[in-house]
C-alpha cells in the first residue's frame, strides 16, 4: 500500500504486517522486507514518465526509496485512518393513520400520533485506511447512502450521532471539503463537452492558478491513463440526443474530476450501478488503483460480482441500519460457518451473505440474533489482534496536521494546500478555494460557451421564436397613426411586446435544471464560490440576450412606426434587452427552487401571467384594491411597460386628438362629421374655450396621466429598467 512520507518515523513502522490484496493473510512478518510499493512506483505506470521526459520538474508522485539499507533515506510513510465509532442517524416520518383502535399502534416515547421516528443507522462502527477499499452493502433501504453521507459530513450535526475522526482527530466540515470528494450515483456531466474537456475543467477549479497550464494538462493526461479513458479522450459526453461515451466511461469521468486534485479521501455512491459486470469491474479496478495511489477509497455496492469482490478490501453489511458484519472478504466463509449456516464452496460470498440477510429480515426475530454474534465476534477478534500487533490503528503518535503535511509534500491535495503556517489546526494548511474568484468566472464562462457553442439549435429556436413574433407584431400593428385608436392600439402593442419578451425566457428553465445538481456537486466541495457561478451565468447570456433583443428592435421598431428616432429606437433596445434579462433571471431563479420541469413551466406561465394582469395595461394603478397593489409593485412587466410608454408619449409637443376625435371612443364617433362639428362649437361656447377641429385635445403627457405614469414614475422609470438586470441575476443567489 502507498504510504504519505511523515517525520520522525521509526523504521520498523515500514515492516509491520499488511495484508494482500488477493489472499487476505499477512504476508510480512517482523524484521522481514517490507514488501508495500511506493507512492511513485504505483503511479509511474500513468504519467510520472512523461514528466521526466518533457523536463518538468513538478514534484508530484516522486518515486523514493524506501528500503530499509537507505543510509539517509527519506522519512518513512504513515498512513490515513477514517474511525467512525456509534453512528446513529434517525428521522421522524408521518404516521399512517388506521379508524381501527384495535390496529392503532401506540406511540413511543418522543413520538405522536401524527409521526414516528424511524432509525436510518444504529450504532455503526468502522473504520478505513489509506490504500484500501471499504465497500458498504445492503439490501436497499439498509442504510447504505445513508452512512456515505454520514461519513461525508452530508448529513446536518445536529441529527447525526457518534464520532468521526481522521488519524484520532475530529474532522471539520471545512477540511472536510477540501481533502475528500463525493462521487453521486447519477453522472452528472456537460453533455457536449469531450472527456478531455470535461477533465481539464475540473483542473482549472481544483489546481491551484500557480500551476501553469502545461502542468495541468499533464496531470490531466495522466488521469486519462489512469481511468483508462486514453480512446474516448476526444469523445463528447453525450445526451439522449447526441451519441457519446458509453455508460462505464461516463462513470470514470465523473470520478475523475472529483479525483483531479489527488483528495485523501474518496466516497462513491454506487458507482456500479447500471453498469455490466465488465464495465462495472473496470470502474472497480480504477478504484483500486486509486486507492494504492494512497487514498482511502469508501464505496456502497449493491450486489458486487465475484471479480469485484477480489478487488475489495473490507466489507460493511447492513441491514435496516444495523451492521451485520464488518470484515476482510475472505474472512466472510469464517464468519457464517461460525455462526452456523456455512457457505457452498461455488457460491458467491456476497449473494449468499445478502440472500440469507434477506431471509433473516422477513423472519419474526429480525436480523438481531446476526447482529449480535457480529459484535461478539468483532471483539473476539479485536482482542486477538490487539494482542499480536500491540496498536489497532499505528498512527506513530503524529497530529492530523502532521500527516496531512507529510501527505502534501507527497503531491496529494495539490488542490493549493501549503506545508507552512504557524496556525496549529489542520485546517489553516488549506485554503477554502484553489483560484481567486476572476479565475473561477473565466472558467465558467469558457465551460459554458463551450457547451453551449455546440447546441446551436438551442439558440436556434429561441431567435426563430423571437424573429417570429416580431413579425406577426411587425405587421399586426403597421404604421399606426396618430389618432386615438392608434393610441389604444399602441398600448396593446406595448402590453403583448413587453409580455412576449418574459414567455419567450422559458426555454431557460430546463437549460438551468440540467446544470442544477452539477452546480450543487461542485460548490458542495469547494471548487468555486457561488457567486462566480451566478455573475459567469449572467455574462455568458448577455451576448445571445443582446443579439435577440436587437432583433426584436429592429423588426417591430421602425415597422410599428414608434416615435423618438435613433435615441428612441436605442431606448426601446435598452428596455427589450433588460427584459429580456430580467425574466432569463426569474426562470432561473424559479428553476433552481422548482426542480421539475412540467412543474416549473406551469408556475411560470401563471406568475407571468399574473405581472402582465397586474403590470397596469388592464387596469390603472389607481383601480387596483388596496389588498392587491403590492403585486402590482413586483411584477416584472409593470417597468419595461411603463418605459416604453414614457418613451413613446413623452413628447409633450406631439398629438394624438385633434377637435372632433374626441368622439372616435364614443357612441357619437358614428355621427356624422357636421355633427360633430356642431357638437364641438356648443361644447366651446358652453367651456368658454375655442375648440376648433384642428385643436390638440390630448397629448402625450396627457396619455402618460391617463396611464397612472406620474412625474415620480418617470424619474425614477428608467433607473428601474437599468438596474433590472443586475437585480435578475441576483435571485440565483
Amino acid at each position: 500500500m502507498s504510504r504519505v512520507v511523515a517525520e520522525n518515523i521509526s523504521p520498523a513502522r515500514d515492516c509491520a504486517p499488511f495484508f494482500h490484496r488477493r489472499q487476505g493473510m499477512e504476508l510480512s512478518a517482523p524484521g522481514a522486507a517490507c514488501a508495500s510499493p511506493t507512492l511513485g512506483q504505483l503511479l509511474k505506470k500513468v504519467g510520472d514518465v512523461r514528466k521526466e521526459v518533457t523536463g518538468d520538474e513538478t514534484p508530484v508522485h516522486r518515486v523514493l526509496e524506501m528500503g530499509g539499507d537507505d543510509a539517509g533515506g527519506e522519512p518513512r510513510s504513515l498512513p490515513f485512518v477514517l474511525s467512525f465509532t456509534n453512528l446513529t442517524y434517525s428521522v421522524k416520518v408521518s404516521r399512517k393513520m388506521t379508524l381501527s383502535r384495535r390496529h392503532a399502534a401506540v406511540p413511543a416515547a418522543g413520538e405522536n400520533i401524527f409521526s414516528k421516528t424511524k432509525v436510518l443507522l444504529n450504532e455503526i462502527s468502522g473504520e478505513a485506511r489509506d490504500g484500501e477499499i471499504l465497500a458498504v452493502l445492503g439490501a436497499s433501504g439498509s442504510g447504505k447512502s445513508t452512512l456515505i453521507d454520514a461519513l461525508a459530513n452530508r448529513i446536518a450535526k445536529g441529527s447525526l450521532k457518534g464520532r468521526v475522526t481522521l488519524n484520532g482527530e475530529a474532522l471539520e466540515s471545512r477540511l472536510m471539503k477540501v481533502i475528500s470528494a463525493y462521487v453521486m450515483q447519477d453522472d452528472l456531466l456537460f453533455p457536449m463537452l469531450t472527456v478531455e474537456e470535461t477533465l481539464m475543467f475540473a483542473a482549472e477549479f481544483r489546481l491551484p492558478r500557480t500551476l501553469s497550464k502545461s502542468k495541468k494538462k499533464m496531470r490531466v493526461q495522466a488521469l486519462i491513463d489512469q481511468l483508462g479513458l486514453r480512446n474516448a479522450a476526444k469523445t463528447v459526453i453525450g445526451d439522449e440526443g447526441h451519441r457519446g461515451v458509453s455508460g462505464g466511461e461516463r462513470r470514470r469521468v465523473s470520478i475523475g474530476i472529483d479525483i483531479i486534485h489527488d483528495p485523501i479521501i474518496l466516497f462513491l455512491d454506487e458507482p456500479t450501478s447500471g453498469l455490466d459486470s465488465t464495465s462495472a469491474y473496470m470502474v472497480v479496478k480504477v478504484l483500486q488503483r486509486i486507492a494504492h495511489s494512497g487514498s482511502i477509497v469508501i464505496m456502497s455496492v449493491h450486489q458486487p460480482s465475484y471479480r469485484i469482490l477480489g478487488l475489495l478490501d473490507r466489507l460493511l453489511f447492513l441491514s435496516r441500519g444495523q451492521t451485520v458484519y464488518s470484515g476482510t472478504p475472505l474472512s466472510l466463509p469464517m464468519f457464517f460457518s461460525d455462526f452456523g449456516h456455512p457457505i457452498p464452496e461455488n457460491e458467491n460470498r456476497t449473494e449468499f451473505a445478502l440472500d440469507l440477510v434477506r431471509e433473516l429480515e422477513g423472519s419474526p426475530g429480525g436480523t438481531k440474533a446476526l447482529v449480535e454474534f457480529n459484535k461478539s465476534w468483532q471483539n473476539m477478534k479485536r482482542s486477538t489482534r490487539n494482542g499480536f500487533n500491540g496498536s489497532e490503528t499505528p498512527t506513530q503518535g503524529l497530529s492530523l496536521k502532521e500527516a496531512i503535511s507529510a501527505s502534501i509534500s507527497r503531491g496529494k491535495l495539490v488542490s493549493g494546500a501549503t506545508t507552512a503556517g504557524s496556525d496549529s489546526s489542520a485546517t489553516s494548511m488549506v485554503p477554502t478555494f484553489a483560484n481567486p474568484f476572476w479565475i473561477e468566472i473565466a472558467v465558467l464562462s469558457n465551460r459554458a460557451i463551450t457547451n453551449s457553442r455546440r447546441m446551436p439549435e438551442l439558440f436556434g429556436i429561441r431567435l426563430g421564436a423571437v424573429v417570429v413574433t416580431g413579425f406577426i407584431l411587425a405587421t399586426m400593428f403597421w404604421r399606426l397613426d396618430n389618432s386615438p385608436k392608434g393610441v389604444q392600439e399602441r398600448l396593446g402593442f406595448f402590453a403583448f411586446a413587453m409580455s412576449t419578451t418574459f414567455y419567450t425566457c422559458a426555454d431557460a428553465l430546463p437549460v438551468f435544471l440540467q446544470e442544477r445538481y452539477i452546480f450543487m456537486r461542485e460548490t458542495a466541495h469547494n471548487a468555486y464560490r457561488r457567486s462566480s457561478y451566478v455573475l459567469s451565468h449572467s455574462l455568458t447570456a448577455l451576448p445571445a440576450l443582446i443579439f435577440l433583443s436587437l432583433a426584436f428592435a429592429s423588426i417591430t421598431f421602425f415597422a410599428v412606426g414608434l416615435d423618438g428616432g435613433l435615441s428612441g429606437f436605442f431606448f426601446y433596445f435598452l428596455i427589450i434587452l433588460a427584459s429580456f434579462w430580467a425574466g432569463s433571471s426569474f426562470v432561473t431563479f424559479l428553476s433552481g427552487v422548482v426542480p421539475h420541469v412540467m412543474l416549473g413551466y406551469t408556475i411560470v406561465v401563471a406568475i407571468l401571467a399574473y405581472f402582465l394582469l397586474f403590470s397596469g395595461f388592464f387596469i390603472n394603478r389607481n383601480r387596483i384594491p388596496p389588498y392587491w397593489i403590492w403585486f402590482h409593485y413586483i411584477s416584472l412587466v409593470k417597468y419595461p411597460y411603463e418605459a416604453v410608454l414614457q418613451n413613446e408619449f413623452s413628447d409633450p409637443n406631439k398629438c394624438f386628438v385633434r377637435g372632433v376625435q374626441i368622439f372616435d371612443n364614443s357612441p357619437l364617433g358614428l355621427v356624422p362629421e357636421s355633427m360633430k362639428l356642431k357638437l364641438l362649437s356648443s361644447m366651446s361656447s358652453t367651456l368658454g374655450v375655442n375648440i376648433s377641429s384642428s385643436t390638440c385635445v390630448t397629448t402625450g403627457v396627457d396619455i402618460l396621466k391617463q396611464q397612472g405614469i406620474t412625474d415620480l414614475n418617470q424619474q425614477y422609470l428608467r433607473l428601474l429598467i437599468i438596474f433590472t438586470s443586475p437585480v435578475g441575476p441576483a435571485y440565483c443567489t
